[in-house]
């Protein structure tokens, strides 16, 4: 079926040039002389695009844009401007443009920009590569979670994986970026050719414009040899581009014109290199304060984040830990071992700064130390007991409990004071943990344990 292209342009001789060469590609174009009817033939035609200029009298580019965003949140808009200038492009790609063409442009460059497009809306894209619904909420290799927030994760991932979409994936160190890449990229048509990973913190700033778009030889002391870059590696595939955020601002436009125009001109070089890779790029850095202080490009932001995926940190989806917990066992040949009541109590209360990075090496060490089949919370460092308590700065340090010579039982000694806690704060729960500086779930826990409930005469 031949797709329809509505064309918003008050120049008509730009108009006829614009339909005869989409036309020319197979396209059906539709074409309006204002922005007012536009808006009308959008409504009554649902084009697959509107192709809309920035500058017109009435009603301009922009408000064609919010206009026909109103209407269709979904609906696809490429904006022509005769005025470059980045705070015009940025304005339309926020209020919800896809791309923006700037004139005088050339016929490929048109066809390119729409056939790009139309791709991404996936009019002309068959999910052949998503094969499987990420069964058990796990992701090839180790993405697993079966909370709200993973949830979302991997709707995302399942309906942007096989587009062209440059994805920017956020959150902090530890919680599984690289591993949404290589599930977008695995899951994608792209899955046969090279993923490419760089850290763009780890290597050094004068070294960095070379590993990305490599060099010639002579291009500088000690390049005795060409050297092919990330971008000529990752060509027909996907470029993971770790810790985006920390990108040198010099090499920047650098990078905005290799996602423009797929062309890089490696250090040194002379001739441009066409290539065909898709970005996926991640950062743990707050990118809103970054646009703020100007140290990242909004341009370029705005290029990188087509589709923006937040990975929660583990403190957000503390019901995925016992999952988690269950995974990596397996992954290090213990799937017999468990974990007690007492320890998974403790490991559900600590922050995990590291998130499911430092889980796993938690797990790893606990394995390779444990004693038997049952992790107990004795087996846990003390750095996790800590970090899962509930702060108590009111508690003097004197001392508290007199033991009697002939000793006495630890099980009798808890049950009383778990049972002094609830009776000084009428059994309510919240209060009695807060009064033993221990999470809700482990005083729960101890109230099970010990068959604590309260007398006829008290109510929780």
């Amino acid at each position: 079926m031949t797709q329809k292209i509505l064309v918003i342009d008050d120049d008509a001789s730009l108009r006829r040039v614009i339909e005869y060469n989409l036309q020319d590609a197979g396209y059906q174009v539709l074409s309006a002389a204002n922005g007012e009817e536009g808006v009308v033939l959008f409504a009554e035609e649902a084009p697959a695009l509107v192709i809309s200029d920035m500058k017109m009298p009435g009603m301009d580019g922009m408000q064609v844009l919010k206009a026909i965003k109103a209407r269709s949140p979904e609906a696809l808009v490429i904006m022509i401007t005769a005025f470059g200038t980045v705070d015009v492009a940025v304005d339309a790609m926020k209020a919800g443009a896809y791309d923006y063409i700037t004139k005088p442009f050339n016929r490929d460059e048109l066809r390119l920009t729409v056939a790009k497009a139309l791709q991404f809306s996936g009019l002309t894209v068959e999910n052949r590569r998503l094969k499987d619904e990420l069964a058990d909420k796990a992701d090839y290799r180790t993405i697993v979670g079966s909370s709200k927030g993973m949830d979302r994760v991997f709707e995302i991932v399942r309906k942007v994986a096989d587009t062209e979409a440059s994805v920017l994936i956020t959150g902090e160190s530890g919680t599984g970026k690289e591993l949404v890449a290589r599930s977008i990229h695995h899951h994608s048509g792209r899955c046969n050719a090279p993923f490419v990973a760089i850290n763009c913190a780890a290597i050094p700033r004068d070294l960095l414009e070379s590993e990305l778009f490599g060099h010639v030889r002579g291009a500088f002391t000690g390049a005795i040899k060409d050297k092919t870059g990330k971008f000529q590696l990752a060509d027909g595939g996907t470029l993971f581009l770790d810790e985006v955020g920390e990108l040198p601002l010099e090499l920047q436009p650098k990078l905005l014109r290799a996602l423009q125009e797929k062309v890089i001109e490696p250090v040194g070089g002379t001739k441009e290199q066409r290539l065909d890779v898709r970005i996926v790029a991640a950062t743990n850095l707050d990118m809103d304060k970054a646009l703020a202080d100007a140290t990242f490009r909004e341009d370029l932001y705005y290029r990188l984040a087509v589709i923006p995926i937040h990975l929660p940190s583990l403190r957000e989806r503390r019901e995925d830990i016992a999952l988690l917990l269950r995974y990596f066992c397996g992954k290090y040949g213990a799937g017999s071992v468990v974990f007690d009541n007492d320890a998974t109590a403790a490991l559900n209360s600590y922050r995990w700064p590291g998130n499911v990075r430092e889980l796993e090496n938690l797990v790893e060490r606990l394995l390779i130390m444990r004693s038997g089949e049952t992790i107990t919370i004795d087996d846990l460092p003390d750095k996790v007991l800590q970090g899962g308590m509930v702060s108590c700065s009111s508690i003097n340090s004197g001392k508290v409990v007199n033991l009697p010579d002939g000793g006495y039982s630890l099980e009798q000694l808890e049950r009383e004071v778990v049972t002094e806690a609830l009776e000084r704060t009428g059994w309510n729960q919240t209060a009695a943990a807060k009064f033993l500086c221990i999470p809700r779930h482990t005083l729960i826990y101890r109230m099970e344990k010990y068959g604590i409930v309260p007398t006829s005469n008290t109510t929780t």
